[in-house]
């Protein structure tokens, strides 16, 4: 089990590196912000039940729940919150950062349904409407506000600079407090970012806002990491559904912090036509996505789909299940850690086993064909080969997995050479030198002369990149042959049953497949 958490931990403190990243300037203010939130949300005394979190909830005034924006449980626990906050007979008041206060008008008129949906979110700028967007998450708490007649409160405000977050707070304070004050002494339930609703932030301000009129305030975060980890470290994570930090401040787990990250680097990395897969069905996703892509292909699938195993980040012990099914050596085990923490999906052979970092679709579609392919020609997969014949064979590995999902979701896209190109004048020292592999070795005219051999990347990692980026390359051109008809059913069974005995020679020929005949004719 240590092994299992350590494994845990550290993919838990990569994808934290990954978000510091593509939120990077954070100000020493926001740092001071998030450390106050640490503080006061990784002690706890004791487990508790959902059912002792509701009963604490009815007795409360203002109840501050914590929202982690990218994740669906937490507006669906939210919205759990708010039916059995009903059953208490009190007028309840549902207050919500989704939208900046300037627009309540907005906010009225949908619930008085004097707005479509698709206006609404244009009248108050909903900034993202992709396959990830997060309005599908909260639409259902205004669907039950405008079937059960509740006030909602716009809360949020516009802020820039060094004072934003406080600023923020107060004016939400003061929505929130103007509600409370009423003579009839509504359940004001509050849904604002999990930062915000620390008890030194929000709750202060809303104490201020209050003055000489006394409310009883609530504090329920959702999966805070700190107490997460503790109750993980003694064994106690999967029976703790609650737990009770201080008097007047709870917490709820329904996903790990890993889960949590992993939702919002979804958001932040979707692609074209992707989409987000439901947590408790991905094992189900994957196998209907490798059922359908073995009936395009023309590969039985049958008895091996039966002993597929699907691991997500949901799992504690990844690399002991692995292990179990696999029986791999510590080195081997250790290259397994590593690809986990890389961020990388993965389907191992030989533990017939599909690992999903994330929770997208476009990947989920990527191993499934991976698999579809293992099921065509089993151990020629794992066949040990030189460097360079494993390269280009990786490549071709890459473009099949590619092309399968692209089967999936034709709308797809991979990086072309024009962004390798600027990757390579602009981008980062290590992203420079993977694009000037991709450069370099795509623009060979035949892979299998001795010089283009000697510039096979020799890390790891920029092994995995080149091999991605090629591959990725190659499979795009072949769904576009295969699109264009140039790639008929009996070569797209083909492709995916190719025993690429000799990597670079499989590559070279299936380029050329992938090239118009005309391009095919000048070369």
């Amino acid at each position: 089990m240590q092994t299992s958490l350590d494994l845990q931990h550290a993919l838990f403190r990569h994808q934290q590196r990954q978000i510091d990243a593509l939120v990077a300037g954070a100000s020493k203010a926001f740092k001071a912000y998030e450390a106050r939130y640490r503080r006061a949300s990784t002690s706890f005394r004791r487990v508790i039940s959902v059912a002792d979190v509701h009963r604490r909830v009815a007795g409360a005034d203002i109840v501050h729940v914590g929202d982690y924006h990218t994740l669906r449980f937490a507006q669906r626990t939210y919205l759990d919150l708010l039916k059995h906050a009903l059953q208490t007979g009190r007028r309840v008041v549902v207050a919500l950062e989704f939208v900046e206060g300037r627009h309540q008008h907005a906010v009225d008129e949908y619930l008085g349904g004097r707005l479509s949906d698709r206006a609404f979110l244009d009248e108050i700028g909903h900034p993202y409407t992709g396959a990830f967007d997060i309005w599908p998450h909260f639409k259902p708490i205004f669907e039950l506000a405008r079937l059960r007649r509740l006030e909602v409160l716009a809360i949020d405000k516009r802020a820039s600079g060094p004072k934003s977050l406080p600023t923020r707070d107060a004016y939400a304070a003061r929505r929130i407090a103007e509600a409370a004050r009423a003579d009839d002494r509504p359940l004001v339930l509050v849904l604002m970012g999990q930062y915000h609703v620390a008890p030194q932030h929000l709750p202060v301000h809303v104490t201020k806002a209050l003055g000489r009129c006394e409310r009883r305030q609530l504090v329920v975060f959702q999966n805070p990491e700190g107490a997460w980890w503790k109750l993980a470290r003694a064994g106690l994570v999967d029976g703790a559904d609650a737990i009770e930090l201080t008097d007047d401040v709870l917490a709820i787990f329904n996903a790990s912090p890993i889960v949590c990250q992993r939702t919002f680097l979804d958001y932040c990395e979707a692609e074209a036509g992707d989409a987000p897969l439901e947590n408790g069905g991905i094992g189900a996703t994957v196998r209907t996505l490798v059922k359908e892509i073995s009936r395009i292909v023309g590969v039985r699938v049958k008895d091996p789909l039966s002993k597929l195993e699907v691991l997500t980040p949901n799992e504690l012990d990844v690399l002991d299940r692995l292990q179990r099914r696999g029986g791999f050596s510590p080195k081997e085990l250790g290259e397994l850690k590593q690809h986990v923490l890389s961020g990388q999906s993965a389907f191992i052979p030989r533990a017939r086993a599909i690992w999903l970092a994330g929770f997208s679709l476009n990947h989920a579609a990527e191993e499934a064909a991976h698999f579809v392919r293992y099921c065509a020609v089993g151990s020629a997969m794992e066949q040990s080969r030189p460097r360079a014949d494993a390269f280009w064979a990786r490549c071709v590995e890459e473009a099949i997995a590619f092309f399968g999902s692209k089967l999936v979701n034709p709308r797809r896209t991979c990086t072309s050479l024009m962004t390798w190109s600027s990757h390579f004048l602009n981008d980062t020292p290590g992203h420079k030198a993977t694009a000037a592999f991709v450069l370099a070795l795509s623009s060979a005219p035949d892979v299998r002369v001795a010089d283009v051999k000697r510039l096979v990347p020799t890390s790891l990692e920029q092994f995995t990149a080149v091999t991605h980026a090629l591959g990725y390359l190659l499979g795009e051109a072949l769904f576009q042959a295969h699109r264009a008809g140039r790639l008929d059913k009996a070569e797209v069974r083909a492709l995916f049953t190719d025993r690429l005995e000799d990597g670079a020679e499989a590559y070279m020929r299936w380029l050329g497949v992938a090239r118009p005949a005309s391009s095919r004719r000048a070369a």
